[in-house]
């Protein structure tokens, strides 16, 4: 074979090897890329929901909660029901109690709290018998937002679902979309998401499915109805923008 000819199916072989190798690196890197992805997209998810569920567990046993900061507590004695009395953990973590003046309650549960106040007022009654409950925290809160009547924020109570978070605000307008209810959250990772969801079905049906428990920060939305949306638009258009109003007969001249 000529030099000529041989050089030309060499090189040819050469850029095939090439191509070859080339495709082979793409589609390892797009391989890596996809891998990287569903380990992101899936089990990043997976891990943020079982914290979630753990932490969940941890904020509905008021046994295991850790005081904080802007909690409100009542302090009740069994056998001295003078001294009781509801007081707001300051932002140093601590509460002031008569007779005895400060203790630190930031990260103790209420009955290491309970247990501490009972140490401080050995001295001063016989059988102090404290208990400590708490009545509200704004780390436990959730919003109402949309279509109810008083929209805002709520005090989370233990096991509360959307129904009666939704009664607790006042109930739905005439104007509310009941089924196109959306629960916005974020998971333990800190990444927001939306939980549609049919209020009608959970209020009227008893559908667990549909009636959420709710944990803290939860925002419950609910939507103007389609029929309201057309009614607003109806309004705006012919009342609003139009200057001749369409439902006056005009008088002909």
């Amino acid at each position: 074979m000529p030099f000529t000819a041989r050089y030309g199916a060499a090189k040819a072989l050469l850029c095939a090897i090439g191509l070859l190798a080339l495709a082979g690196c793409s589609n390892s890197a797009n391989s890596s890329d996809d891998v990287a992805r569903a380990s992101v997209s899936g089990g990043g998810v997976e891990q943020c929901a079982g914290m979630m569920s753990a932490a969940m567990t941890v904020e509905e046993d008021e046994s295991n909660y850790r005081i904080k900061p802007g909690d409100d507590l009542a302090v009740n004695f069994y056998l001295n029901t003078e001294f009781n009395d509801e007081v707001t953990v300051r932002p140093d973590g601590k509460i002031s109690l008569r007779l005895v003046g400060e203790i630190n309650a930031r990260d103790l549960t209420p009955a290491q709290l309970a247990a501490n106040i009972d140490k401080a007022y050995a001295d001063e009654l016989r059988d102090p018998g404290a208990t400590v409950h708490v009545k509200g925290s704004p780390s436990r809160r959730i919003y109402v937002h949309g279509e109810v009547v008083k929209p805002g924020a709520l005090p989370l109570q233990p096991r509360m679902t959307a129904v009666q978070a939704v009664a607790e605000s006042g109930g739905l307008t005439p104007d509310a979309g009941a089924d196109r209810a959306i629960l916005m959250r974020r998971d333990a990772c800190g990444q927001p998401y939306g939980i549609p969801f049919n209020l009608d079905h959970a209020a009227h049906e008893g559908s667990s499915h549909d009636d959420l428990v709710l944990l803290p920060g939860d925002v419950i939305v609910v939507p103007r109805s389609k029929v309201a949306d057309i009614g607003l638009f109806v309004k705006h258009y012919f009342k609003d923008l139009l200057p001749v109003n369409p439902y006056v007969p005009l008088v002909p001249f």
